[in-house]
């Protein structure tokens, strides 16, 4: 079968898609009700407590049914959470421990990791999302973008967008333990003749969070001819990878260079109401709170169009409400956060600084969708877009009822 002619990006040499380099993705979770996450789980805790003490028809209210849950719902476990799987209006159970996730992009948030409250919680990410396993997640696009492509996270991601339609959640491996890479079957063997045995599924994860950009026509990975521009581009995407895991796998915690480490200059007051920025003194502003040095490459680093800076105050100091789940959450503002907060800044100057050498992996000769089709490694085989069966033990179903899987 001979390749289309409009194979890539459409844009110069037909540049493969990331749909089709790594052909299984999953669509972001729907959570159904913004109450599930929180930027503390301290506030999701408390919530779950004031549900389960609600009277009947208080409980409905603050549950906030929709078509696909409500307390009546019967649903499975996810898997690798010991949750209850009794109707939510029966048998409650006891709160299920928060577990960290990534809120869209750079945003660690918390979540209860309870089946009966998620509209979609994309069982098939759980089961395989362990200490080996990593996620690209793609950020959704709006015209004139020039943010970054995708982010790449060792935490489940929930695959929020900020703006522009969500993109997909693209784990490296298809199997627990770092089993059966997703890769379009023979990429790799492919990439080893060109650029050595060396080529592994994480140098090619490397190669696609440093080189991956957006197009019309979805996210595209230009693939290098040139074993020298591989290498300096999977060490540039080793570099990225390290930082946006944010110390996890045993790494270090992002910091920046020289002594630039920002600082607390004026306490955040315990209810900051807006936040600007000071480019002459480098400084951040959080009502009478102070912090600087932050790099304007921090302050200007968007994702979508939407700076993220501004959003995750924004998500932290939102009104939301009185009466509903959602506005259980801190009087004050915790220190914690100051913390988070500065490590963000840290992270997203580093990534700032990154982005021109990213954007110079775009040049040079490159290995085109059409010699993929050559050597057939597209079109990709449709069993490579469906999950692989890991279902090698029983999964609690509805009301504690077990299945054979």
């Amino acid at each position: 079968m001979a390749a289309p002619a409009t194979a890539g990006s459409g844009e110069g040499p037909s540049d493969p898609l990331l749909d089709d380099l790594m052909p299984w993705s999953v669509r972001p979770l729907r959570t159904g009700r913004p109450w599930v996450t929180a930027p503390d789980a301290a506030s999701l805790r408390a919530r779950w407590d004031r549900l389960v003490r609600a009277g009947d028809a208080e409980r409905e209210r603050l549950f906030r049914p929709t078509r696909s849950r409500t307390p009546h719902t019967p649903v499975a476990a996810l898997p690798g959470q010991d949750t209850g799987t009794g109707r939510f209006a029966r048998e409650p159970g006891r709160c299920p421990e928060p577990v960290r996730i990534l809120h869209g992009p750079y945003d660690e948030q918390w979540l209860l990791p309870d089946h009966r409250l998620i509209d979609a919680a994309r069982p098939e990410l759980w089961r395989v999302a362990d200490a080996h396993q990593l996620f690209a997640v793609e950020h959704g696009r709006v015209p004139q973008d020039t943010g970054p492509a995708l982010s790449v996270t060792a935490l489940l991601p929930d695959g929020h967008s900020p703006a522009g339609r969500p993109g997909r959640i693209r784990p490296l491996y298809r199997r627990p333990g770092g089993l059966e890479p997703n890769l379009a079957p023979g990429l790799l063997a492919l990439l080893r003749d060109r650029h050595g045995d060396a080529v592994g599924a994480e140098s090619v994860l490397a190669w696609i969070l440093a080189a991956a950009r957006h197009s019309p026509a979805g996210c595209v990975v230009p693939l290098p001819a040139d074993t020298a521009r591989w290498s300096a581009g999977v060490d540039l995407g080793r570099e990225l990878l390290r930082l946006q895991l944010r110390g996890a796998r045993g790494g270090e915690r992002p910091r920046l260079p020289g002594g630039r480490r920002p600082y607390v200059r004026a306490a955040v007051p315990p209810t900051p109401s807006d936040l600007s920025y000071d480019s002459e003194e480098e400084a951040l502003i959080l009502g009478t709170g102070r912090v600087s040095p932050v790099p304007a490459g921090a302050w200007e680093f968007r994702v979508g169009g939407v700076r993220m800076l501004e959003l995750w105050f924004e998500r932290r100091t939102a009104v939301a409400g009185t009466d509903g789940l959602e506005a259980v959450r801190p009087r004050v503002w915790p220190q914690e956060w100051t913390s988070e907060l500065l490590e963000l800044i840290t992270l997203l100057a580093l990534l700032a600084g990154l982005r021109p050498r990213q954007d110079e992996l775009a040049h040079g000769p490159r290995i085109g969708a059409e010699e993929l089709w050559a050597a057939g490694v597209l079109p990709v085989a449709a069993a490579a877009r469906r999950p692989a069966s890991v279902l090698d033990h029983q999964e609690e179903g509805p009301d504690g009822q077990f299945a054979l899987l």
